[in-house]
């Protein structure tokens, strides 16, 4: 029997020694903020999109702000409703 458990952090320094030494954690991935090239591929990938007059706005601004893989995806994947590219990707921008 193999057990995979994730913890997550935004407080590495914080947590007990005791929890992630060796042989307690064996793997430590680190999860950085989304890039614009990350982004395509998930544009590519949800909404089938290579390019869209949209992107430089979305490049610009991931640039400037950290936003996370969690917060990117809630907006080109509507909940309810299917949207359209352009309204997913003006989603985004304003989040």
């Amino acid at each position: 029997m193999c057990w995979l458990v994730v913890f997550t952090t935004n407080y590495v320094d914080k947590l007990d020694s005791a929890l992630i030494r060796r042989g307690r954690m064996e793997k430590h991935i680190e999860l950085s903020y989304f890039s614009f090239e990350a982004f395509k591929v998930l544009a590519n990938n949800y909404l089938n999109l290579e390019t869209h007059h949209l992107f430089v706005k979305i490049r610009e601004l991931l640039e400037e702000i950290n936003m996370s893989l969690a917060d990117v995806m809630e907006n080109l994947m509507p909940k309810i409703v299917p949207g359209d590219a352009e309204t997913c990707l003006e989603s985004l921008i304003g989040a």
